[in-house]
This record gives C-alpha cells, structure tokens and sequence, in this order.
C-alpha cells in the first residue's frame, strides 16, 4: 500500500514541477487545440490516399481547406478522395469548381473526365479529356489513354464496359496530381 502511495505521490510532484506533464508556459492553454496543428493537410491526404485509406484522406483534405481555404489544390484533392469513394456527384462539383478556378490544372482535367466516363457522357468526357491532354502538352500516357478510351466509347455506341474487365486505379504524380490508370 505504502508503495503506490508513493508512486502516486511522486506522479503528483513531477505534474506540479517544472516542465511536468504541461509544456506550455500559459497555465490557461489546452493541449492539442483543434487547428493549431502545422502539419499540412495535404501532405497527410496524399500519404492516405496513397495507403488506399480514402475516407481517411478526405478528412485530411477537410482539414487542409480548413486551413488554407478551397483552393485548386484543396479542390482537386477533396474531389479526388470523393471520387475514390464512389461519390461522383461531389467530386464532379468540386473537380467542376477546380477547373474553373485553374484551367490549366491537367490533373483536375483529368479526374473529371474520368467521373464523367463513368457517368457515360463520353462526348464530355472526351473533350475534357483533350483539354487534360492539352494542358500537360501531351507529356501523360495515362491522359492519352483515358482519351483514347473516351474517344473509343464514343465511336462505339454498343460499348458494353461489362464486358471490358478495365478496373480503373486513381495515381498520385507529383504534388497534387492524381492520374486514373487502369489496373492489370
């Protein structure tokens, strides 16, 4: 009994002492304040998303728009993770609103045409898939493959994608870029 007196005695003491349990110099201040974190949202969303883990990489990307606001990057993100959970109608809004707000972004480009395949708008599919192939100056084989694949649906009005057994993969490629590719 004596013996966990005195642990708990001791615990006490080094909670009270200088640099005990509390680092903060503010007796007022709450450990882990919620958006007080520097680690960048982003960062963490690309490493889940890269880990398959997509629910947990939208809340990175939540946290990310929180912080920095609904950007193109945070944008395109959030609309990426949503279209990896099979929330198309989300993702296209957010990938529609990236677009508008860099039409330059080959990645956001990309993604959409890629909802908008699965949707079956291959007419739109297609020419976004141009626009994507445009503005990475044709240097994307998975782009000129999602447009080869746009083109093929469009020309082939019995397409049957049952029939194809193309599994579609979402591949990050460099800071923010997300590329669909299909999986062998």
């Amino acid at each position: 009994m004596r013996l966990i007196l005195a642990a708990t005695f001791s615990l006490i003491l080094a909670a009270c002492s200088q640099g005990g349990f509390d680092t903060s110099n503010d007796p007022l201040a709450a450990p882990g304040v919620a958006g007080e974190s520097n680690i960048d949202g982003l960062i963490v969303g690309h490493r889940l998303m890269a880990a398959g883990e997509f629910e947990l990489a939208l809340k990175a990307y939540t946290r990310a728009a929180a912080q920095q606001g609904l950007n193109v990057d945070t944008l395109s993100a959030l609309g990426s993770a949503n279209l990896r959970l099979g929330r198309l109608g989300q993702a296209e809004s957010l990938l529609r609103r990236a677009t508008e707000e860099a039409p330059d972004f080959p990645a956001a480009w990309n993604n959409l045409g890629v909802i908008l395949l699965e949707k079956g708008n291959y007419a739109e599919a297609s020419e976004v898939f141009r626009r994507a192939f445009a503005t990475d100056n044709g240097n994307s084989d998975q782009i000129r493959e999602n447009l080869r694949l746009a083109l093929a649906n469009l020309d082939d009005p019995n397409y049957d994608p049952s029939q194809q057994n193309q599994e579609f993969k979402l591949v990050r490629r460099g800071q923010g870029d997300f590329v669909i590719l299909t999986a062998l």
